[in-house]
């Protein structure tokens, strides 16, 4: 069974910085494209940055230049290091699994976590 266990959030100042991480498990996480999502209330859920099993990685114009996702293989977990937050960037923030198996992919998702940025 897939698992995903995000961690990280939290309530921030304008400026601050914060690094989410999610746990994965019950998958073979190093051929699975991982991704954080974030929905903030009334909004639709909208991609944040994303990263490929060979490490390719996009961010939403957003986030560039203050967001860096990375993955840790040995450890079945992607990060995402936010720097520079804004108030706008507050939202419950999801982590996204993209798995192939027999050539479908199968996506997943964690539970979320919550990030508050105050002004």
């Amino acid at each position: 069974q897939v698992q995903l266990v995000e961690s990280g959030g939290g309530l921030v100042q304008a400026g601050g910085s914060l690094r989410l991480s999610c746990a994965a498990s019950g998958m073979m996480f190093s051929i699975a494209n991982m991704g954080w999502y974030r929905q903030a209330p009334g909004k639709q859920r909208e991609l944040v940055a994303g990263i490929t099993s060979s490490n390719s990685t996009e961010y939403a114009d957003s986030v560039k230049g203050r967001f860096t996702i990375s993955r840790d293989n040995a450890k079945n977990t992607v990060y995402l290091q936010m720097n520079s937050l804004k108030p706008e960037d507050t939202a419950v923030y999801y982590c996204n699994s993209d798995l192939p198996r027999d050539g479908t992919m199968f996506r997943y998702w964690g539970q979320g976590t919550q990030v508050t940025v105050s002004s």
